[in-house]
């Protein structure tokens, strides 16, 4: 299993609006991917109060590459949501069972 963690840094003053967005494009695209077993999204605290992060697991590489393409060690922004992210940065890493 492969665990995809996207963290986007949003201003402030988009927050509610990204939000919105954020649940109605890119939570949709990702539930919709074949090999997909698991997503969480958490909004900011008061410790991190401009960062969003999506946890996703995959089944394998390959449901990677069919969801983000040959690149999918680097962030997929979907359309229509690039006007919200200041930064962002992707992470993966093997699970180890417990």
């Amino acid at each position: 299993m492969i665990i995809r963690i996207f963290t986007a840094t949003v201003p402030s003053e988009l927050h509610l609006e990204f939000e919105a967005k954020f649940k109605e494009i890119s939570v949709p695209l990702v539930k919709n991917q074949s090999g997909l077993l698991g997503l969480e999204i958490a909004k900011p605290t008061q410790w991190n109060p401009n960062s969003y992060v999506m946890i996703s697991k995959w089944a394998a590489e390959n449901d990677l590459v069919r969801f983000a393409g040959e690149n999918w060690n680097e962030a997929h922004i979907p359309s229509g949501m690039e006007k919200y992210i200041e930064e962002c940065s992707v992470n993966h890493y093997l699970d180890i069972p417990i």
